[in-house]
This record gives structure tokens, sequence and C-alpha cells, in this order.
């Protein structure tokens, strides 16, 4: 499943970021794909020992943080510049370190200003290893300058 290519196209990594960026030594190092003909944001994750929580298992919040990540792009590549306000995980069973994982995130439904989400990451045998619900809220005043732009990216490649 690591090496299966992922349906869509990359998006780009943001510097510092602590889950997709490439410039920070601590992060995960995630690289996520877009598919405009699902609209789900995929990504592979195996985490190793830095996520380690109970011994010889991921840490919780290292996989929500990828699940959060993989939500939130995929409601920027919708279209909508937002950022979460409300996360929910359901740890459906423990995920020994190294395994392989599939992510995705989705968005579910628009009203107004809140853009509701959901993720999952798969074992290679398509169990759920975690179910992920995610409230996000427009906030183009805080991303006015930013140097996001995976919602035009996504737009471009449609």
């Amino acid at each position: 499943m690591a090496s299966d290519p992922l349906p869509g196209n990359p998006l780009p990594g943001h510097g510092p970021c602590f889950v997709c960026g490439v410039e920070n030594s601590l992060g995960l190092g995630v690289q996520f794909h877009f598919d405009p003909q699902t609209g789900r944001v995929r990504a592979h994750f195996a985490p190793g020992e830095a996520q380690q929580g109970a011994p010889g298992f991921a840490h919780g919040g290292s996989l929500a943080a990828p699940l959060d990540e993989a939500m939130g792009a995929a409601a920027w590549c919708a279209g909508h510049r937002a950022m979460a306000v409300h996360l929910e995980f359901d740890y459906r069973k423990a995920v020994p370190l190294g395994t392989p994982l599939l992510l995705s995130g989705w968005v579910t439904e628009t009203n107004g200003r809140k853009i509701h989400t959901k993720g999952e990451a798969r074992f290679p045998d398509g169990a759920v290893a975690v179910e992920s619900r995610g409230l996000f809220v427009l906030a183009d005043k805080i991303f006015e300058n930013s140097e996001f732009r995976w919602d035009e990216q996504a737009k471009d490649r449609e």
C-alpha cells in the first residue's frame, strides 16, 4: 500500500508545517494528494518510533495530526480557506509502529462559514484504524497574507 500511487495530484508541503512541511526536521513529512474526481485528499503514513505512545504502538496524537491535515486540506481544495475549530477521533484499533496507513479526508457538508469534514486511517487490509470528524470555519482574514494556495492549485488541476 505505501508504495501504491495515490490518485490525483500531489499537494505542496508548507515549509515548517508539522504535518506536511519539508523544512521541519521534527515534522511528519506527509505528502498529500488531491483527487478532483472524488474530492478526497489522501496520503500514506507509517508512524515510526518518534510517534510512539504505548510501547510498540502509535500515539493517538500522531494519528490525529495527519487526519486533521487531511480534512483541512480537503476543505482548502474545495475552495474554503478554513481552519479547524472542533475535531473528533474514534480510535478503532491500535496501530503498531511502522504499519503503513492510508489517510483520507473529505468535505461532507458546507453551511455558511462552516465546513464539515470526515477522515479515516485504514490498514493495508482495509480495516479502519481511526475515524475522524472535523468542523472547520472560514478564516480568510487569518490567511489573507498566507502562502497557502491548495485551493487555487486544486481548481487549476480540475
